[in-house]
């Protein structure tokens, strides 16, 4: 009988080990999607930078100190480090001077009525709802798996195999909102 018993618990010792392993497994592989989600999305984004850039450039060439910070802040998001920290960072560089682009068209109001760039706005203004769309899915899997890592008795299993917690994506209160379209 006790044989039966110690089996039993073994047994169910060892279900409940697979399960919290593999449960594991699942959020760090969600975790790992949602991060390409933001990536696809950023990638998106940098490659309209460009094409509005240009579009902006036929009505203001006058503004290339702003031309050239939007494209450096690009530029340093694009090819700087892929941490959500540093990222996140980055990313905050370039919504101020996709704003200070924006503003721009306060002062030309042809360029309000130009159609591509109408269009270029609204394709980035759609872009930028993803990319906050897919931080939030980001953040509630980093979620998900930190309180996996952290709850007990899950916590030393997550120990015993290496799992870790996740950063959040965060950004600075300035960079919480969308690049603003106006007319």
């Amino acid at each position: 009988m006790i044989t039966v018993i110690i089996i039993a618990v073994i047994v169910i010792f060892v279900v409940y080990l697979a399960a919290s392993y593999n449960g594991f497994v699942t959020l760090r592989n969600r975790v790992r999607e949602a991060w390409s989600d933001i990536d696809v999305q950023m990638k998106r984004r940098y490659d309209l930078i460009p094409n509005l850039v240009e579009t902006v450039k036929g009505y203001a060439a006058h503004e290339s100190g702003t031309f050239e910070k939007v494209i450096q802040a690009r530029n340093m998001a694009m090819n700087g480090p892929r941490d959500p920290e540093a990222l996140a960072k980055n990313e905050n560089i370039l919504s101020g001077t996709l704003k200070s682009l924006f503003a721009l068209q306060e002062n030309y109001p042809e360029l309000k009525a130009n159609q591509n760039f109408l269009q270029l706005q609204g394709e980035l203004r759609d872009t930028e709802d993803k990319i906050q769309a897919a931080r939030r899915f980001y953040n509630g899997n980093v979620l998900a798996l930190n309180t996996k890592v952290e709850q007990f008795p899950s916590n030393i299993i997550a120990n015993m195999f290496s799992f870790q917690k996740e950063k959040f994506f965060e950004t600075e209160e300035a960079a919480r909102q969308a690049v603003q379209v106006k007319f």
